[in-house]
């Protein structure tokens, strides 16, 4: 439309007549004789209100959502982070108290053999310097490590010291087919030599053919000359098996070692032997034998239960 002075007229006219309209709708109130013009504008264009509206709020609710989700989003990832942090440091403390318990059960083991040890780390385990059944501890010969040093843990003998570096050492473990220790046993002090069969029970040949062996008995290592490669009263295993003699000088035995090569962890090298044999001293106590339960035998009294004659007639 031109900018006329009719139009200009016009709009002034329709300005006036919309503010009559509602002063006249204001006083009416719901008497107001626009009340059917209203109802009759909500009827017609009611249906496309609700058509825009519907057709505009799923779009609304689209970017709120998207907006959410990314807050959604943040929120598990933080989550996510601090439950990984949170068990790794469990995982650390849970290791951390199984080494220490480890750790306590060497340094019981020594004190109970009195062996000046060091303690020293498994840093490595496989095939080295031809050797099948080997670790390598994180301690060498500038820690005062020494070729042919007997290795232990809270748990018996493990195997000796073969190889020697500046800063580590190859150990050579008791279940290597190339290991032979000298054994005792506990109480009778039969002799014999213990030899390893890798992932199998050791064997051990004893020297006296007609000991009286039995499954569970106990046995230490007989120490060496001058204490190398091995000090005496270490642990060694539990016979789990005995074969028969057949005649022959010696007699074997299956022995099941009581050191677990397969979680070896924390380790002691002996570097100072004990003044004297410890012999068995350094085997864990036996568990105690249950007490047999006693059993009462409640017998009835037939002196006591008759009632006699005299009773009766009274």
């Amino acid at each position: 439309m031109r900018d006329t002075r009719e139009s200009r007229l016009l709009l002034v006219l329709l300005v006036a007549i919309a503010f009559a309209l509602i002063t006249v709708d204001i006083r009416g109130g719901e008497d107001s004789p626009l009340d059917g013009a209203r109802h009759a504008a909500a009827s017609v264009f009611g249906p496309v209100e609700d058509g825009v509206a519907s057709a505009v709020d799923p779009v609304g609710n689209a970017v709120a959502a998207v907006r959410e989700s990314g807050d959604r989003h943040d929120r598990v990832r933080r989550l996510e982070e601090e439950n990984t942090k949170l068990k790794q440091r469990l995982g650390n403390n849970a290791r951390d108290r199984a080494r220490s318990a480890e750790l306590d059960k060497l340094l019981k083991t020594a004190g109970a053999g009195q062996y000046g040890i060091k303690g020293a780390q498994v840093i490595g385990i496989g095939a080295a310097q031809g050797f099948s059944w080997t670790v390598t501890i994180d301690m060498g010969s500038g820690d005062g490590i020494r070729r042919d040093m007997t290795v232990i843990n809270g748990d018996g003998l493990v195997g000796r010291v073969t190889t020697v570096g500046s800063s580590t050492a190859t150990v050579l473990l008791a279940i290597d087919p190339d290991f032979t220790v000298g054994t005792r046993m506990e109480g009778s002090g039969e002799l014999g030599f213990a030899t390893g069969r890798g992932d199998r029970s050791l064997h051990v040949q004893l020297l006296n053919g007609k000991a009286r062996i039995k499954k569970g008995d106990r046995m230490v290592t007989f120490g060496s000359q001058a204490d190398k490669p091995f000090v005496p009263g270490v642990p060694v295993g539990k016979v789990v098996g005995v074969d028969p003699t057949g005649g022959d000088l010696t007699r074997t035995l299956r022995v099941r070692p009581y050191v677990r090569f397969s979680k070896l962890d924390i380790v002691g090298v002996v570097v100072q032997p004990p003044r004297v044999n410890p012999r068995d001293s350094v085997l864990p106590p036996k568990p105690a034998k249950p007490k047999p339960t006693p059993t009462v035998t409640v017998t009835a009294n037939p002196s006591a239960t008759a009632t006699s004659p005299a009773a009766n007639r009274s």
